[in-house]
């Protein structure tokens, strides 16, 4: 009865749009814990401190729920239409990651989830929990003991069939399903996503500094962005395909463009700096409104957004930060000094004598009394 249930499972998975579903143990990834505890413990997390406060949960499946004996779980495809690194050579644009060029895929995949639990429940009894990537679950080793792919050097998750473009989700469950064979690495030599990172995030192959991580930066970092890191940041304002974009194994996935619910939004896939950078926070509700970018609020986006202004050599935009200089948030400030400074050397000047003094936050006050430009900062830094 096992198998055939487990049949109708990744059956029924596929009719609700899944990709890829499989079976693991709840125990089946011993070693995960102790990587992550040791990853938590060089600080590789930066800021994310609800991973500290949450690792033993994190750690293993039974941690979270004790009671779970088995775990499904599944992708859904996200791969592109376009090449996501075709806008490396149009500074005038923000460069959105292609995960969020669309809907928040948080709710669909939820949605999805819950229809396929409710399956399981009718045809089979027990109790279960879903979870997306907001809950304390490592799914990517998950993803990996079920045989979905195996985690690549850039730690993401690599399929033979749908390339490093899957995203993830899991059905904790009390029944005792078999187990699907777990994915082998099949990365070989090949480094070309720890080569692609701009900023050098990966200290050794499976390891990610979150710290240089440009996901992290522009969105899960609240403060300031680095000094050093900020020019190969580039054009990115929200997240980096760079790694994903590169991994070989994308040739073999098909566009994922006929789901609807993926499919990027226009005003997303290539929008100017100098539109973004004139919206109030009304403005950016609206323009993000069902986006996963609206999680990280104006004031991240404008600095990430002042960041690739800065970065773009186009002194036309001077014009767009100049109001920022005015901005109550000084984390937004901060960022329209520092891009001032790189694309107007003199209303810097007139700008920092009339202000700098004036300036009430020490982090925008030391901003005003760096010495432009800063890109020589980074390269003395960079290990490339």
């Amino acid at each position: 009865m096992a198998p055939d249930l487990v049949h109708a499972l990744k059956t029924e998975a596929a009719r609700l749009g899944f990709a890829a579903c499989g079976v693991a143990r709840a125990d089946a990834t011993p070693l995960a814990g102790e990587r992550l505890r040791a990853w938590l413990a060089g600080g590789c997390h930066g800021d994310m401190i609800w991973m500290e406060s949450r690792a033993d949960q994190r750690a293993a499946p039974t941690g979270l729920w004790p009671e779970v004996r088995s775990v499904i779980a599944l992708g859904m495809s996200y791969a592109p239409a376009e090449d996501p690194l075709r806008l490396a050579e149009a500074p005038e644009a923000g460069r959105i990651s292609v995960y969020a060029q669309g809907a928040d895929y948080h709710d669909l995949i939820r949605r999805k989830l819950k229809e396929l639990a409710r399956w399981l429940v009718a045809a089979a009894g027990g109790d279960l929990k879903v979870f997306v990537d907001t809950a304390p679950v490592m799914e990517k080793p998950l993803a990996e003991a079920a045989g979905l792919g195996w985690q690549g050097k850039h730690t993401n998750l690599v399929s033979r069939e749908h390339g490093s473009w899957l995203f993830l989700g899991a059905i904790f469950t009390t029944l005792d399903l078999p187990p699907d064979q777990g994915g082998a690495a099949r990365c070989g030599s090949c480094n070309s996503c720890q080569t692609a990172c701009p900023t050098d995030a990966f200290p050794a192959p499976y390891r990610l500094d979150a710290r240089r991580c440009i996901s992290y930066l522009t969105i899960e970092h609240k403060g300031p962005i680095p000094h050093a890191l900020r020019p190969a940041i580039g054009n990115r304002i929200y997240g980096c395909d760079d790694c994903l974009a590169v991994c070989p194994w994308n040739k073999f996935a098909e566009s994922a463009a006929a789901n609807l619910a993926f499919a990027p939004r226009a005003e997303l896939t290539a929008p100017l700096l100098a539109d973004l950078l004139a919206l109030d926070d009304t403005g950016f509700r609206q323009v993000f409104a069902g986006s996963p970018i609206k999680r990280i609020g104006r004031d991240r986006m404008m600095r990430n957004c002042l960041i690739a202004a800065g970065n773009s050599g186009r002194t036309e935009l001077a014009g767009a930060v100049l109001p920022h200089l005015d901005d109550p948030s000084p984390v937004v400030r901060g960022a329209a000094v520092w891009a001032l400074a790189q694309l107007d050397a003199k209303a810097f000047g007139n700008e920092r004598a009339n202000r700098s003094d004036a300036e009430p936050d020490d982090q925008v006050r030391s901003e005003w009394l760096e010495k432009p430009p800063y890109s020589a900062a980074f390269a003395s830094s960079s290990s490339r």
